[in-house]
Order: C-alpha cells, then structure tokens, then sequence
C-alpha cells in the first residue's frame, strides 16, 4: 500500500500549491479497475465482462490497462480489492454487485483521487462524495418487451387448452426482482389478460441447484411457461428437460435450450463503461446516478428465437408486437407500470411513497405516482418498484 500512501500525499500536495487534476490524458497509464461477484460462469457476472471487453476495443485500451478481479464476496475482501486496484494504478474501479456498495464508498473516501463506479447501488445520489458514483438500467423495459414475447407464446399454449398461468425463478425480495417480474408480468398480460403468475425466490444470486428446483416447483405446481432473475443455467436446463418455454436474462440460452429458449433481455453496461472512462480522461464529472435506457443502446433483446413458436405467423406477430412496444417506450407513449394496467388488492393505485433515499429502515420517502404511472428509476437509477400487484403470487 505503499504506493497509495505516496499517491494521496502527492495529490494533497498539489491541491495545496493550488494545482488541479482534471484530466487523465496519459492513456498509456491509465487503468481501469473492475471487481465481480462471481465468474463468467455466471450469467450476470458474464454480461459485465463481455461488456468490459466490448467497451475496451471501441475504446483502443490495452490488455494491460484492464484488471478484472471475479470471485469477490460481498464483504471486506470487496474493499481489499478495490485498494489493491488503486495500489496496480487504476484511475477508476468498477463493482458489479448490490453488497459490494458499502465497501465501495468506504475505499471511495479514503482514495479520492480515484473514481468509484458501482452498478445496481443506492447510495451516491445523497451520499455526496464526490469521487463515488451509481449506474443502472432501465432494464424493466426489456423484462417488459420480453414478457410480450412471452405473451404470445402463452396464447398459443391457452388456445391448445392450458391454463394461463406462469411461474418466475427470483433471486431475493428485493426492488430490483420485484420490479423484474412485475414487468415481465405485465408484458405478458398486454397479450393474455387472465394470466396470472407464481414466483419462487431462491435467496441467492447464483445457485444453479436452487434455481432448477424452483423451476421444476413451478411446473408442477401448473406453470406452463417460465422466466428468471437469477444467474445461472439452473431455470433455463430445467425447462429445457420438462419442454416448458423459458424466457432467461443477460443473454441467450439457445445452445442448450433449442426447444423452450423464447428471448432474453440485459442491460449493455459497455456505453456505460465508455462514459465513466471518457469522463475521467477528459477531466470531467461522472454523473453520481446515472440511468440507461433504450436509447442509449444500454437496454438490449436478443434475437427472438421463432422455433419456440408452434406457428411461424405467431413468430412473426410477437415480433410485430415487440417492435411497437418499443417504440412506444422511447417516444414516451407506453409506460411499463401505467397504473390502469393493473391493481392493489382490487383497487387502482393512485399514490405510492417508495424507498428511495435509503436509509437502514428502509423508510418511504418518495411519491413516484406521476401522470397515472409508478415512475420507475426517475428518482434513483436503481429500482425501488416493490409493490406486490394482483395476478403474482410469491410463494415464499
């Protein structure tokens, strides 16, 4: 830590002669940190490192200028990384992870030379240290466009005689799954209105055992059509065996899952990545909450798979559908949680305070019903959606 200890005295030092450093224009020295959960066996951990690739070819870094560090809990050994990040000359350090968020803004304020950039965190928009920063995405829409995908399988399988009912692997209570199977709930209903859906939460990020179990629970407890947010191949390999349409997250499943694969939907962290870099090599400010959306390519599909389709007009009616919706969302005329669309205990909701300046009661604070919509990830670039509607039911 040695050479820490000398960077911090070296920058005080000009801060006091009155010499600012507002840029980082020395590409041959500059280094970007980046710490993950888990490996790229993860789904979730998987879509950040392509991405972190991604972002270095249209940047023109070099291999030496990236250090990735996987397999870091959600604990101090978060904070040990990120100083040894510091330590190799990183200019800036990423986490992937909702629990690395403390140990993240801790080693924010005891390096402020560096910038600490971290996704799916609540803290920065009022934490007001200058060098520690949030990202997110407004992934809920494509967990939405996804569901319309959904939908129209669904109808297939109703008009042969099953039931509308779908299940959904999560991995915790929290807003952020909350918000998840919500949208991809209610992308669903815009194509079959009786549609109701059960969910499992397995208390775990990424355990492919749990995740399986829930799924083969859902479908024998009647759910004829599947989607997730957990990270690995579990749900996915589940349905593949039972022949059950599976909708996965942060990428396709399509090479082990041919026959029930349906569509995928992620969030592109690579223009996000871009961003933070060039922000700090041209001397400007980070945003401390920054939110992508579909515009900004940060929302991504992939390619809708038609053989899950039993009929290829259906395919092609799904994708109709798909491409509407979309555009429905970027001009402004769809909102994914309108409040016309659904309900709360029988009734319409009109206002609701949510948590969004996090405190450690999780206390509401924030009115987010605007125009006759929950306004998701308006006030805080993570999700804070947490409203248990009618048609979803948790089952633990």
């Amino acid at each position: 830590m040695k050479k820490v200890l000398a960077i911090v005295l070296c920058v005080a030092m000009l801060a006091a002669l009155g010499v600012s450093l507002v840029a980082c224009n020395d590409t041959a020295d500059f280094k970007v940190g980046f710490i993950c959960l888990h490996d790229e066996n993860s789904t979730y951990d998987k879509n950040f490192i392509d991405a972190i690739y991604e972002a270095q070819k249209a940047l023109g870094l070099k291999d030496d200028q990236i250090i990735i560090k996987t397999n870091v809990p959600e604990g101090n050994e978060c904070y040990v990384a990120a100083a040894d990040l510091v330590d190799q000359g990183c200019k800036i350090v990423f986490a992937n992870s909702f629990g690395h968020e403390s140990y993240m803004l801790q080693a924010a304020k005891d390096f402020p030379e560096v910038q600490f950039c971290h996704a799916t965190g609540t803290m920065a928009h009022d934490a007001n240290v200058s060098n520690f920063q949030n990202a997110f995405a407004s992934i809920y829409e494509g967990r939405y466009l996804a569901g319309v995908a959904a939908g129209y399988k669904l109808q297939e399988l109703v008009n042969g005689g099953a039931a509308a009912k779908i299940g959904y692997v999560g991995a915790f209570p929290y807003a952020e799954v909350v918000s998840g199977y919500t949208s991809f709930y209610l992308g669903v209903k815009s194509v079959v209105s009786n549609v109701t859906m059960e969910v499992q939460f397995t208390n775990s990020w990424y355990d492919e055992t749990a995740e399986k179990n829930a799924a083969n629970n859902l479908i024998q407890r009647g759910a004829v059509l599947i989607s997730q947010h957990a990270d690995s191949w579990g749900a996915p390999t589940a349905c593949e065996q039972a022949n059950v349409p599976n909708v996965s997250y942060n990428g396709s499943t399509i090479s082990n899952c041919p026959n029930t694969y349906i569509i995928s939907s992620r969030i592109n962290w690579a223009p996000y990545y871009e961003y933070m870099i060039k922000c700090v090599q041209n001397g400007e400010d980070i945003a401390a909450d920054w939110t992508g959306t579909i515009a900004t390519n940060s929302v991504l599909l992939t390619d809708l798979n038609a053989n899950a389709y039993a009929d290829a007009a259906t395919a092609t009616a799904a994708q109709n559908a798909i491409n509407t919706a979309k555009a429905a969302l970027q001009n402004g005329t769809l909102e994914v949680f309108d409040c016309d669309t659904f309900t709360v205990g029988g009734a319409a909701l009109s206002t609701y305070m949510a948590d969004v300046n996090t405190d450690s009661a999780f206390t509401p604070d924030t009115q987010v019903i605007e125009n006759g919509a929950f306004e998701e990830s308006s006030k805080r670039s993570a999700p804070y959606f947490d409203v248990r509607i009618d048609g979803i039911t948790c089952l633990n």
